[in-house]
């Protein structure tokens, strides 16, 4: 059953993309959705058996790498961690599936498209089953190389193409950390398989790694450079700039990636490891200093944005910062259970905002559209749930879920914590006020492109039902599976799959926190959507007089915090004076110029000066061999007799 789950989205890809000419876009459609759904339902059942019924363990398929000390085996390690991540990747991605055959049916590389998501799928399969840091990696980098490959789908467009790049080399660079973080746990340990670092992790607590003449904590090094790796994927303040542009694949790409791959492989990874982080209070402590700055930054750029896709992908950059925040204190459940109920209603916001854009015709811009709920109430109603769930809004997902992590910020000891705490708290109201925003601007006032507005319609039945499905998650994904994540089951639930010290009593801290920080929350939340209320619908003219009143911040959210031109200035563009330097100068002048170029030359040089020789006059010819007949006579004359 557990190779059934990660292998069918595989054989889906290498059919779809072997063949997919020759069986057609319909057949290729149907294939890879089908594979998906059935993935899908193994993984509900692994889901029940593991997580209420207790049954785990690890399915050995092969030997992958045996080399000295380095012995790696390809196996597929199924714990309640790991079932609750297959339901996630799954279920989405059958949705998104599904959804995908209403949204590209226009488009004539449906094959290409669908095989695609399903190579991103195993990808992430094999991220979550993994036993081992190598077979991790390998899943890591295949969702990588799979988010290139679909932001950059439609490569005509050279924005697509330059997204893609993006998402590829920012990655890059929070891989690298993370891969001399596995070198790292092999150098501690001598092992990269999960069961031996773990039993192995007591004892480097007192252990130190000697680099640059210091001796630094080994935990805090391994613990820091892993999570870079996972700054990269979960798009965390710093590396989180291929987030946004990452809008310009197609709408299910985006729902596949902000909900349930790429972006969580960070959250997955940092409490897989959670025997190790336990070991360092300073790593903690940085990952709540990037969680809560990444959940505070992107809220406030999401406050302007006016691309329906972006204020949900800063939204998503934001909730990820919340599931640090939670890792970061210690209460990694919570960090977990965010990430669980997220992927509901994220994902039904892009879903939704997909239905929108095929309403509108493609159109993206929110200031183009308005009075939709009368047009497409369906889709309305979708992102309405969408919207209180992601919001906070009493008893939905959540509500549960994010106000947890709040409530872990306020009562942990961390140094970090307090910071964690004003960002998320902060980050509620914004989140509240840019999402009732994006609502209001849509769906509500006056239509402002009647044309697009006139043909306006919902979209098929294919693109609706994944709509239903997810919003129901929305609605009820917290509350039922709230006591397995943060109540008095979670030990009962995840067993051994997360740990927590035995001085880690966050989870029974959270359920004393006062009245009053108990329900901030939602009071943040009411007072967010009352002022979007007065500034999007009583009084409309507020927004472009408070952005013509404070135009320096204005253009300073606008332009997200100007941390793409920071870039700029500070890498892309040495980076490109030393390439063109090194082309036109190095490669140029000194390699082509005193190499290939200037040894061709000179030899040209000496041809055209020895041609210049060959008169063609019989007389300078006579000439030159009766000086050569003198010179050999006068040789002979004077040293040649002896």
């Amino acid at each position: 059953m557990y190779q059934a789950i990660v292998f069918l989205p595989l054989a889906g890809f290498l059919i779809a993309g072997l063949f997919g000419r020759a069986i057609g876009a319909r057949a290729s459609e149907l294939i890879t959705t089908g594979f998906l759904l059935l993935s899908c339902l193994l993984s509900w059942i692994v889901f029940i058996q593991t997580g209420f019924g207790g049954q785990q363990g690890t399915v050995e398929l092969f030997t992958w790498i045996s080399s000295g000390g380095l012995d790696v085996k390809w196996a597929l390690r199924v714990d309640t961690l790991t079932a609750m991540m297959l339901i996630v990747v799954t279920t989405v991605s059958s949705l998104v599936h599904l959804y995908s055959i209403g949204y590209m049916h226009e488009d004539p590389s449906r094959p290409r498209f669908f095989a695609y998501l399903s190579l991103f799928t195993f990808a992430m399969l094999m991220l979550v089953t993994a036993d081992n840091l190598v077979q991790l990696f390998f899943g890591w980098e295949g969702v990588g190389l799979a988010s290139y490959l679909l932001i950059g789908f439609w490569y005509e467009k050279p924005s697509a193409c330059a997204a893609a790049m993006k998402a590829f080399i920012v990655n890059r660079v929070g891989d690298f950390g993370f891969a001399l973080g596995i070198f790292a746990v092999f150098m501690m340990t001598g092992s990269v398989g999960f069961e031996q670092v773990f039993a192995a992790a007591p004892s480097l607590a007192d252990k130190s790694i000697h680099f640059l003449g210091h001796d630094w904590h080994a935990p805090t090094v391994i613990c820091l450079l892993l999570f870079v790796g996972a700054m990269g994927k979960s798009a965390q303040f710093g590396l989180h700039t291929w987030l946004p542009d990452a809008m310009e694949g197609p709408t299910p790409v985006s729902a596949l990636i902000h909900a349930a791959t790429m972006v969580t492989a960070g959250v997955f990874m940092v409490a897989r490891l959670s025997p190790i982080f336990e070991l360092s209070q300073t790593a903690l402590s940085v990952v709540i200093f990037f969680g809560a700055t990444t959940a505070f930054f992107a809220a406030t750029v999401g406050l302007v944005q006016n691309d329906i896709k972006r204020v949900i992908a800063y939204s998503t950059c934001s909730q990820l910062g919340y599931m640090f925040v939670a890792l970061g204190t210690g209460a990694y459940s919570v960090g977990v259970f965010h990430l669980f109920t997220h992927a509901f209603f994220k994902a039904l916001l892009f879903l939704g905002a997909g239905s929108v854009i095929h309403a509108m015709h493609h159109e993206q811009d929110m200031r183009h559209m308005g009075g939709l709920a009368k047009k497409i109430p369906y889709t309305y109603a979708a992102m309405l749930i969408g919207t209180l769930a992601l919001t906070g809004f009493p008893f939905t997902a959540g509500y549960y879920s994010k106000d947890a992590i709040i409530e872990a910020a306020f009562v942990s000891h961390n140094p970090m914590a307090t910071y964690g705490w004003l960002s998320t708290v902060a980050a509620a109201a914004l989140t509240s006020f840019y999402s009732w925003r994006l609502a209001f601007m849509t769906f509500h006032g006056h239509p402002h492109d009647h044309h697009h507005y006139e043909h306006a319609h919902e979209s098929p039945l294919v693109m609706m039902i994944p709509l239903g499905v997810l919003s129901a998650g929305a609605l009820f994904a917290g509350f039922l599976f709230y006591p397995y994540f943060v109540g008095h089951d979670v030990e009962h639930f995840f067993r051994e799959a997360i740990f927590m010290a035995p001085d880690n009593k966050i989870l029974e801290e959270m359920h004393h926190v006062p009245a009053w920080a108990k329900y901030l929350p939602t009071v943040m939340m009411v007072l967010g959507f009352v002022f979007a209320y007065w500034m999007y619908i009583a009084n409309p003219a507020v927004p472009k007089a408070l952005a013509r009143r404070n135009d320096v911040l204005y253009r300073f959210l606008l332009n997200k915090w100007y941390i793409d031109e920071l870039y700029d200035f500070l890498f892309v563009r040495p980076t490109m004076w030393l390439g063109r330097f090194l082309w036109k100068q190095g490669d140029g002048r000194v390699i082509d110029g005193w190499g290939p170029n200037g040894i061709s030359a000179r030899v040209i040089d000496v041809t055209n000066r020895v041609v210049q020789l060959q008169t063609g006059y019989l007389y300078h010819y006579a000439f030159v061999m009766l000086v050569g007949v003198a010179a050999l006579i006068t040789w002979f004359m004077f040293g040649g007799a002896h």
